[in-house]
């Protein structure tokens, strides 16, 4: 049996709703620019090629619900609404079909982000770590399972302190469900507990301590986070 010099990090996981067991969490990748109204508002276009990627960790994670503080070297943090999408098979060199299939479970989450410190990253030619993996910054909402849910053009809006901020429907996707995959797992053996991030709408912005950020998708559970003082 093997001995660690200290306790592992804990396991990240995300309630399965019809489920007694949790979703444990491998990789967290997300899908870049894949509305094209979000896209511009951030002064780029999107990439019709193909889709592009960056990386949360597991330990980015944080259940819908919690108060967390206000997160340290910024002063421009930003929410986006998004579906998430987790496989439950493994997917390597997938065609959409076979893609479609190892999908277990869709759910709303929010990637929280660094503007300012992305902005750093895109001036200097750098990564987007400090900007996009952040702790706390990777929101989950508990997971319907895809035999229950599918997406289809459904309304996906996201609130602060109840005024609405963005407001889309999941055809403004430049990429759908099936394309990622497809794609990524041209790449990447992909395996169960990856989870997926699908892009955001328009409307981004900034929040402060003290705001409450709410969020949902038709026919999913909702989604909530609310900012504490920093530490």
């Amino acid at each position: 049996m093997t001995s660690y010099l200290f306790d592992p990090p804990k396991v990240h996981s995300v309630p399965v709703k019809g489920e007694a067991g949790e979703y444990p969490i491998n990789r967290i990748f997300c899908v870049g620019r894949n509305y094209a109204a979000h896209a511009a508002e951030m002064g780029g276009e999107v990439d019709r090629e193909a889709p592009w990627y960056f990386l949360k960790s597991a330990s980015a994670h944080v259940a819908s619900g919690a108060t967390v503080p206000y997160p340290p070297g910024t002063e421009n943090f930003h929410y986006e609404m998004e579906l998430a999408l987790v496989l439950g098979a493994p997917v390597f060199r997938a065609d959409q079909d076979a893609a479609m299939a190892a999908i277990y479970a869709y759910g709303c989450a929010l990637d929280m982000t660094r503007r300012d410190r992305q902005q750093d990253g895109k001036d200097h030619r750098r990564p987007w770590d400090l900007g996009k993996d952040i702790e706390n910054g990777a929101v989950m909402a508990p997971l319907t399972r895809a035999a229950d849910w599918h997406p289809a053009g459904q309304r996906i809006h996201l609130e602060v302190d109840a005024e609405v901020k963005q407001d889309a429907t999941l055809d403004d996707m430049v990429w759908n469900v099936a394309e990622i995959v497809s794609h990524l797992s041209q790449y990447y053996h992909l395996v169960p507990g990856d989870v997926i991030l699908t892009g955001t709408p328009a409307g981004v912005g900034p929040v402060v301590a003290g705001d409450t950020i709410t969020g949902g998708i038709d026919g999913l559970d909702p989604i909530e986070l609310t900012l504490s003082d920093p530490e």
